[in-house]
């Protein structure tokens, strides 16, 4: 059964408890990593998922508090005996960002490293991403503080369909990208300029008619997340609950 497991919750401001947002999609055939933070390797060990079924990283944006882990996961990866391909995809800004990352720890001069393939993403509303047999994964650039997108999976077993807004204000794109999901993973981070409030994300998800709301990357360190679930009630009458680490959504 497809599902998307987070593997990481928070904002920057994360705890022992929460970790800076991550997650992973798992197919039979296809496990695609949604952002990279610290060391993720455990965190997918912990889950039941070998390093050696991811078969892409999709990167959202070059901040991070998302990508600070890319060049520990692809070192231990290779120490770890990896030889299979690796696809990397994101906006062109960004991969020209982690190419740049990966020349700085001279990860391109390594002797036999697996190949890895960069694939840009157009920054268009509904770009395509990627496509197989199990998902269909589409972006639109949404409003961040750089280029920065947000993702709609549909998993073409099941015909359930998440969206996951990444950081941003809110924005029409962000509806369009969640109109009618089954599922809207949406990012409380607190009001802009660059994110939202809970309440926002209520509204958001209130908008495009989502029938489930998630609340993530919300403050953790020093602070009780618990009363954002209030607030985006506040805006949206259906079910609402925070994102928390290794909670898994199957759809």
């Amino acid at each position: 059964m497809p599902k998307l497991i987070i593997l990481g919750s928070a904002s920057p401001l994360s705890d022992e408890a929460h970790e800076s947002t991550h997650m992973v999609l798992q197919g039979e055939m296809d496990t695609i990593l949604i952002d990279c933070v610290n060391n993720p390797l455990w965190r997918l060990q912990k889950v039941g998922i070998d390093f050696n079924r991811l078969t892409g990283l999709l990167v959202t944006h070059f901040h991070p508090d998302h990508v600070s882990g890319v060049p520990t996961l692809l070192v231990n990866m290779w120490l770890l005996g990896r030889t299979a391909p690796l696809n990397i995809y994101g906006l062109e800004h960004t991969l020209e960002s982690v190419e740049s990352l990966m020349f700085a720890y001279q990860l391109k001069s390594l002797d036999h490293f697996y190949p890895i393939f960069l694939r840009p993403v157009a920054e268009r509303e509904q770009a395509s991403v990627f496509e197989s047999d199990e998902f269909r994964i589409t972006a639109s650039p949404v409003c961040h503080f750089l280029p920065t997108i947000g993702l709609r999976i549909e998993s073409l077993q099941s015909k359930k369909v998440l969206a996951y807004s990444c950081d941003t204000e809110p924005c029409p794109r962000v509806v369009g990208l969640a109109q009618d999901v089954d599922v809207l993973i949406h990012e409380a981070g607190g009001p802009g300029p660059g994110h939202s409030s809970a309440a926002q994300a209520g509204a958001i998800a209130r908008q495009a008619a989502a029938r489930r709301l998630y609340l993530i990357h919300y403050r953790a360190w020093g602070f009780d997340p618990l009363p954002l679930v209030a607030q985006a009630q506040q805006e949206y009458s259906g079910p609402v609950a925070l994102a928390e680490d290794f909670l898994e959504i199957v759809f």
